[in-house]
């Protein structure tokens, strides 16, 4: 194949089949819907999980788990990206990542993972670090400080249940 065969065969304005149009057409009488039935009538239409007899996979799989909406939307930033997009002694917060476009969309938590080799210092700001990151951006030379993120409920709830225990406490 050569580069003018690639659209030769491409018509960009094809017409649509016209259907019932006499036998000639190849789409008459019937017009590609066969004889009777449910599927030759006006208006039909199956459902995307219809398996003909028997009862579809989606209704045998049982249903298992949830998705929590509440849950914080973490992003992620390997230290390979830091190292490929920053010079060494930057000072990194999330407002740099989403500048330098590492960071897209919207987010609750930052998260910086130990992808990658780092070898320059940086001085990098995020709300979590993982064991690895926090390792070798310290190996550099660097510091990783964590920032306080979005407060969850269940934390909050703790911190409720832990003033409660204190006030209890202090009133023995």
């Amino acid at each position: 194949m050569t580069l003018h065969e690639i659209n030769q065969d491409i018509e960009k304005h094809k017409r649509p089949q016209r259907l019932g149009r006499g036998i000639g057409s190849g789409k008459g009488k019937t017009s590609g819907r066969g004889h009777k039935g449910q599927k030759a009538r006006a208006g039909y239409k199956a459902l995307p999980i219809f398996q003909g007899t028997g009862s579809p996979l989606v209704r045998r799989v049982p249903k298992r788990g949830f998705t929590n909406i509440f849950a914080p939307k973490v992003a992620e930033v390997n230290v390979g990206d830091l190292e490929a997009n920053f010079d060494a002694g930057a000072n990194i917060t999330p407002e740099m990542l989403e500048e330098t476009k590492l960071l897209r969309g919207r987010y609750d938590v930052l998260k910086i993972l130990g992808n990658g080799e780092l070898t320059k210092k940086l001085a990098v700001t995020a709300h979590r670090f993982s064991g690895s990151a926090r390792e070798k951006i310290e190996k550099a030379g660097g510091t990783a400080t964590e920032i306080p993120g979005k407060i969850t409920v269940a934390a909050k709830k703790e911190a409720a249940r832990q003033a409660k225990k204190d006030k209890a406490a202090a009133a023995k």
